[in-house]
């Protein structure tokens, strides 16, 4: 398309989750590659204004770059959808589903998909029980949260507890989640595309918020290593999964391969990262898609409902 055809383009970053630091940086690299496409691309931070501002000020498209609450659960999506802008990723029923890794997993048991196992977890909970349900270690995390914010790994029930009230900081509703130990994979989608596989090696096998986002210690190959075969057939079950949610537009699902062979899927992200430590990018650089040429794909792709 033609850059001028999109219009007035907003872009939706920072924002007020626990994730906006990191939304700042995503959000920042999105406008300056739409300005050197030559697209009439803003900045627009909705913790600063409100959103139906946008509709006064004549934006015509909107470019979600805002991760966690407010921006990657549905609100700013039903936000958009009521005022009649089109809107970069997923509607409002996927993402909301896919923020919430508790839903998302019901569905894919549903669906037939593989996902460990899980609980969820209250102030009264049988650590014990649930310590002996999913076996040790085991993770506890915010169900609706991302970048592993409140996420720890528990090595006996006598944890349980405090990990529990580190993640319910961020969310109530908290879960516990059998520990699936493998290589470690993320796998993005444009559109029906599945792009290549990245596998992430962590320092210590710890992929947390700072090896995310600001180590350069973590290591990232892609291609991963797997053979063709057994990579598509990874990226076919990623596609099923995504539309097993409602996803549309763009997104990464995150995996564990075990040492057999076997797969399950962690979660999906409907508003990934975009900074310069993040995997979507990467993987389409490996399909031969460049960063300015994905940010206008993703653009292209807007809609409402």
């Amino acid at each position: 398309m033609d850059p001028k055809s999109f219009g007035k383009v907003a872009v939706l970053f920072g924002g007020r989750s626990a994730e906006r630091e990191i939304s700042l940086m995503s959000g920042s690299a999105v406008l300056q590659a739409l300005q050197r496409a030559g697209v009439d691309a803003h900045a627009f931070d909705p913790a600063q204004r409100e959103v139906l501002e946008l509709k006064r000020e004549g934006f015509q498209r909107v470019f979600i770059a805002l991760h966690g609450r407010y921006g990657e659960d549905g609100t700013v999506q039903g936000a958009l959808e009521l005022i009649g802008i089109p809107y970069t990723g997923s509607g409002v029923m996927a993402s909301a589903l896919a923020m919430d890794k508790v839903r998302t997993k019901m569905v894919w048991v549903a669906c037939g998909l593989p996902t460990p196992k899980w609980r969820e977890l209250g102030a009264a909970s049988d650590w014990d029980g649930v310590a002996h349900a999913l076996g040790l270690p085991l993770i506890v995390k915010p169900a609706r949260e991302g970048s592993t914010l409140g996420l720890t790994k528990v090595t006996h029930a006598g944890q349980l507890p405090e990990a529990y009230a580190l993640a319910a900081r961020y969310d109530a509703m908290v879960l516990a989640e059998e520990f699936v130990e493998g290589m470690e994979l993320t796998a993005a989608f444009l559109g029906d595309r599945a792009l290549p596989l990245v596998r992430i090696e962590a320092p210590e096998g710890k992929y947390d918020y700072q090896n995310k986002y600001f180590s350069d210690d973590t290591r990232y190959y892609c291609p991963c290593g797997l053979d063709a075969a057994e990579e598509q057939a990874i990226q076919d079950m990623v596609l099923r999964a995504a539309a097993a949610l409602g996803c549309a537009g763009w997104g990464r699902a995150d995996l564990i391969r075990r040492s057999d062979g076997s797969v399950s899927l962690l979660e999906i992200n409907t508003s990934p990262g975009m900074t310069g430590h993040s995997l979507v990018p990467m993987a389409a650089k490996a399909a031969g898609i460049d960063f300015d040429s994905l940010v206008l794909r993703i653009l292209e792709m807007a809609h409402v409902g």
